[in-house]
């Protein structure tokens, strides 16, 4: 299993300054924001479906990854299975978890960043899906990028942002993503 520690070898994606943010000064702590997508979840039903047996696995392997982060606070949408990714990582802290707010797309940037806001020099963990993972790391000062196929479970995306500087970095975790299905769309930002 895949765990937090491939985070030490893998390479810094991004260096750019964030304006919007709170200055730190040299003296203070980073704010480092862990983003996850929710895990594997089922199908039914079709507008709020739970996470698989694989999924609840995943949510475990994800509190196993971050246990030596010092989480602050964990955050996740209101839909059960981020709730339910969220939870293992919550209980390992001793943390509720706490939802980020329903806001129109075009907002849930500004959203994320008041998040941030609210716990500088802290480490948070924010839950969230296919379609919103990449807008939040943009909106954070990272990278713009597609959003992420339907298979794709495994992705760890840890932003420090300090002093104006945000820096990016990829890891995974849990076990390998399940396998596209062959001849059929990748289904990317699907939620």
């Amino acid at each position: 299993m895949r765990l937090l520690s491939s985070l030490l070898v893998v390479t810094v994606l991004l260096c750019t300054r964030v304006s919007d943010l709170p200055a730190q000064g040299p003296a203070s702590a980073p704010t480092i924001v862990i983003l996850v997508r929710h895990a594997e979840k089922g199908t039914e039903p079709v507008n709020d479906p739970p996470l698989t047996a694989r999924g609840s696995e995943r949510a475990e392997a994800l509190a196993v990854a971050l246990r030596d982060a010092k989480i602050a606070a964990v955050y996740h949408t209101p839909t059960i299975r981020t709730r339910d990714t969220a939870r293992p990582v919550a209980a390992r802290f001793g943390l509720t978890s706490q939802l980020i707010p329903l806001v129109p797309r075009a907002a849930q940037g500004d959203s994320i960043v008041a998040i941030a806001r609210r716990h500088p020099g802290q480490t948070i963990v924010l839950v969230g899906h296919s379609n919103t993972i990449m807008p939040w790391l943009a909106a954070l000062g990272g990278p713009a990028r597609a959003d992420l196929c339907d298979h794709e479970y495994d992705g760890l995306y840890t932003v420090i942002l300090d002093g104006g500087t945000t820096r990016v970095i990829g890891g995974r975790y849990g076990p390998p993503n399940p396998t596209a299905l062959t001849g059929t769309a990748m289904h990317c930002g699907a939620r």
